[in-house]
């Protein structure tokens, strides 16, 4: 009887796997075509970015010469964030379907008594800089005075 119900809840379990195995693989390659476009500095500047927030188009409007070069910057800064974010926003919107199935799976704990709960575990990414005087306050990953943890499973470190 407990085996039963253990291989009958595995199997809801790969079945669910398969699942959001599927539906990953179709949102990534939608995810890929994904772009947004910004503008700034009264429409003349408009930029383009990928999926991956990468500049892959620039226009710049005939009167572009009535900014200075420090309006331009910022303007190609601003521009490419806002294009960044909207793109962003739109990869955790094609997220969202596989998220809500996620909640739906069962948890380890619920085959194995005590077992943790992996998905707390896991840690999250710190949001990356947006501005280049935030990466001057970053602390370096490790020491440079030869200080740092050395690997005693690699030879090459």
């Amino acid at each position: 009887m407990v085996n039963e119900r253990l291989h009958a809840d595995m199997m809801t379990v790969l079945e669910g796997l398969d699942e959001q195995l599927r539906g990953i693989a179709e949102i990534q390659l939608r995810r890929s075509r994904l772009t947004a476009t910004a503008s700034t500095c009264e429409q003349r500047i408009q930029v383009t970015v990928n999926a991956d927030g990468l500049l892959i188009d620039t226009k710049f409007a005939d009167d572009i010469a009535d900014l200075t070069y420090d309006e331009i910057a910022a303007g190609m800064t601003a521009a490419v964030q806002q294009a960044a974010a909207e793109v962003l926003r739109q990869g955790a919107e094609l997220m969202q379907p596989l998220r809500e199935r996620k909640l739906q799976l069962p948890k380890l704990s619920e085959f194995v008594e005590g077992a943790p709960d992996l998905g707390q575990m896991m840690p999250t990414a710190p949001p990356a800089p947006t501005r280049l005087e935030d990466y001057r306050d970053v602390p370096p990953a490790h020491p440079m005075d030869g200080s740092a943890h050395r690997s005693m499973v690699s030879d090459e470190d």
